[in-house]
């Protein structure tokens, strides 16, 4: 059976172009900083962020915990949100290998966090607590419906970290996505962040790789900090050249993935049985290419039916969608370069005829 595939962005094939521009690819060894496809990619993304320098790793984690790594140390303190992918998605990588204490805060429906909550959290210089090194955002906010946070809030954490002597870090895997929703160059969500990090494997396209963008010295530390997890590369040119491509091909028709997934919302918001929210400032219950939807089998006479259940059912129909492990009756669904709108329709019609099934 083939499968209509809403897990992830991350599920997405590389396209024939993309493939011959990896065969294509001039290499060298990039430990050694001879990689010339590496530099190339590294020169577009930091010219694309406005930051001086940048460093390609193999996945978004690594681009994270090296970001911490450098930011902080054992016994330093970083604060972020509850729902952050740093801190529910890593392996507890920030505590395990940076032995950065996590100081955790509520995430607000539109992945944001107070800022006057911030500003308590911050740690006064005093010998019986930790000192605060780091802040992480996230950008688009996964758990938050891939929420877009915006230039005048990034400002805002910026200006008080800064105020503090802290380093401000952006979790930017999904980033030219809220760039794109907010017809904004990337640079601008990134100009009060000392870190970025961006994923090539995801709305882009590319099938490994990630970025972290910085100054000079930071890289140049962040490097060292790559090496100690391992993830120094040799001759990565040839993944290197997906990054490329899907910076000069796949950034403008992220705004197709958002059209697709307000297309999906429209369409699941008319089953009996599921139900899309709109967040606490009445915008709509999508903003780029994540959709989030409850689950209640009461509703259509079946108790048994949550989001579990709802995926075996979908999967036995030839659609893929996950659900989140953390509650019951939710589930997410990615659009993607590999989904187009006729694959909407269709999966919408597979989920009401599963849902309808379950009356």
């Amino acid at each position: 059976m083939e499968f209509l595939d809403f897990r992830s962005d991350t599920v997405t094939k590389p396209t024939p172009g993309m493939r011959k521009a990896m065969a294509q690819a001039k290499v060298g060894d990039d430990v050694y900083d001879e990689d010339p496809t590496v530099n190339r990619l590294q020169r577009i993304a930091a010219e694309l962020l406005e930051k001086e320098a940048c460093l390609f790793v193999p996945s978004g984690t690594m681009g994270n915990i090296v970001a911490i790594l450098t930011h902080g140390g054992r016994g330093d303190e970083m604060i972020l949100g509850d729902l952050a992918h740093t801190f529910l998605y890593e392996g507890g990588a920030a505590a395990g290998l940076a032995g950065m204490h996590p100081h955790i805060l509520t995430n607000r429906p539109d992945g944001t966090i107070p800022i006057s909550a911030i500003e308590r959290a911050i740690r006064p210089n005093n010998v019986h607590v930790p000192h605060t090194r780091l802040i992480c955002l996230e950008n688009t906010h996964n758990r938050c419906g891939g929420s877009v946070l915006s230039p005048d809030y990034c400002d805002a954490v910026g200006e008080l970290a800064h105020s503090h002597g802290i380093s401000v870090h952006l979790d930017g895997a999904r980033l030219l996505n809220a760039a794109i929703y907010l017809s904004v160059s990337p640079s601008i969500l990134t100009r009060s962040a000392d870190s970025v990090m961006l994923c090539l494997s995801k709305g882009l396209g590319a099938p490994v790789g990630s970025i972290l963008c910085g100054t000079q010295k930071f890289i140049a530390k962040a490097k060292r900090m790559r090496k100690m997890v391992g993830g120094g590369m040799r001759q990565a040119g040839i993944i290197a050249a997906a990054g490329i491509y899907a910076f000069e091909h796949n950034i403008e028709r992220l705004e197709i993935d958002h059209a697709n997934a307000s297309r999906l919302v429209a369409g699941i918001k008319t089953i009996p049985g599921l139900a899309c929210k709109a967040d606490d400032r009445n915008e709509p219950s999508v903003q780029t290419n994540m959709v989030y939807f409850t689950v209640n089998g009461s509703a259509v006479g079946d108790p048994t039916l949550n989001a579990a259940e709802l995926s075996k059912r979908l999967r036995a129909q030839g659609v893929l969608a996950n659900p989140l492990g953390s509650d019951p009756n939710q589930m997410r669904m990615v659009t993607h370069l590999d989904v187009s709108q006729e694959d909407i329709d269709t999966a919408l019609s597979v989920l009401a005829r599963v849902v309808r099934a379950a009356a």
